[in-house]
């Protein structure tokens, strides 16, 4: 029996021996399912059989050997997407290597207790093989390190941005506190900003801290806690006011604002939305921030005034590293384009919405919150049951 009519007749005990290994991989596979860890080695192993049933002249195993048959790292294949599971898991690359010598070493040790004798055609399908499943590494170890690395430039983004706000807060206080002396109302205020921040930036750099260790692979961590949102909305005004002393941003509240939200993230979207409206929007008008109590979400709208922002633009205007015009960008408020990204990972954390609309009136982003979490909704109706 030729190597590639063998793992086709074995295919499920070729998986099921190698899935024996996949959960030995801790702790990444503790967080992921059957079905998860054998994820696409069916297809890999599909992959392995054409390969070795399509003629191979001389010249093009030379190429294959060199590298110029591989994927590129942005196709859609079996071994890319592996590697973007194993990285979204957090394998290492240590366990992502030993899957494929396990799969190399378990094809081979069964093909061979199934075979009464080799010949040296035999011999041909192994380098064939071999080669196959080099290739299928190499492919999916580049889609690993490509996904790795983004989380790591995401991460970095992410710290310098929203470090950005609340530390401008920090520094101008102190420049206040320092030039006008006296222990006033006024300056008891700017003190109290300043704790207030700093408090802000600790929790940000520890939830950014098992972000990255996440390696974004459940989005951005929540602590959903009974929150006023109208108290968190203020407090945020108060630090982009200390930073932007020159910016008007009125806040309007109605109806019932209280839910169950993580409140720091959600002050930390609003910085976002108000950084951005600050940087784009046109100056000495001001930002309007609307709160709007209804029976099932509370709705957050951030307005501005100023250019319109093209249909086409709006159309991934929440993807990383998007910018628009950088025209637009005023002195050190230029960005790396990853505010908005953080916002709506952090609506999808809370189920919510996030949606913009730009046109001659201004430009307007919508964040729509349930007022609960869906797993305290879980337990209400578990109790109610």
């Amino acid at each position: 029996m030729s190597l590639s009519e063998f793992i086709t007749q074995a295919k499920d005990r070729i998986i099921s021996e190698w899935e024996v290994f996949a959960a030995s991989c801790t702790p990444a596979a503790n967080q992921m399912d059957l079905e998860a860890r054998r994820d696409h080695v069916a297809a890999m192993l599909d992959v392995i059989v054409l390969d070795l049933d399509t003629p191979q002249t001389k010249g093009e195993q030379k190429q294959k050997s060199i590298g110029n048959g591989d994927s590129s790292v942005h196709t859609m294949t079996a071994a890319n997407a592996h590697g973007t599971d194993r990285a979204t898991s957090g394998y290492t690359p240590e366990q992502m290597v030993s899957e494929f010598r396990a799969l190399r070493a378990s094809v081979l040790r069964l093909w061979s207790e199934a075979q009464s004798e080799f010949d040296r055609t035999n011999i041909e399908e192994v380098t064939r093989f071999n080669e196959a499943i080099d290739q299928l590494l190499v492919e999916s170890i580049t889609r690993y390190t490509h996904d790795v690395d983004r989380v790591k430039d995401l991460f970095l983004g992410v710290l310098g941005h929203d470090l950005r706000n609340p530390l401008g807060a920090i520094m101008m206080s102190a420049t206040v506190m320092m030039t006008k002396e006296g222990p006033d109302w006024h300056h008891s205020s700017t003190a109290a900003r300043i704790l207030s921040a700093g408090s802000r930036m600790d929790r940000l750099i520890g939830d950014l801290l098992d972000f990255t260790r996440s390696r974004l692979g459940a989005g951005i961590p929540i602590d959903p806690t009974n929150c006023d949102l109208e108290a968190t909305c203020r407090q945020t005004l108060d630090e982009i006011a200390s930073f932007h002393p020159s910016c008007e941003v009125k806040l309007v509240a109605t109806g019932d604002l209280h839910g169950v939200w993580d409140g720091p993230r959600i002050a930390q979207a609003l910085s976002n939305l108000l950084g951005n409206a600050v940087q784009h929007g046109a100056p000495n008008r001001p930002i309007t921030v609307t709160l709007r109590g209804e029976r099932e979400d509370v709705v957050l709208t951030v307005h501005n005034q100023g250019t319109v922002i093209p249909k086409a633009s709006l159309q991934d205007i929440f993807n990383p590293f998007r910018q628009l015009d950088a025209n637009v960008a005023k002195g050190s408020m230029a960005s790396v384009g990853l505010g908005l990204y953080i916002v709506q990972a952090i609506m999808n954390s809370h189920k919510g919405t996030i949606d913009v609309h730009s046109d001659k009136q201004g430009t307007t982003f919508s964040m729509r919150l349930p007022r609960k979490h869906a797993a305290e909704a879980e337990v209400q109706a578990t109790r109610v049951a």
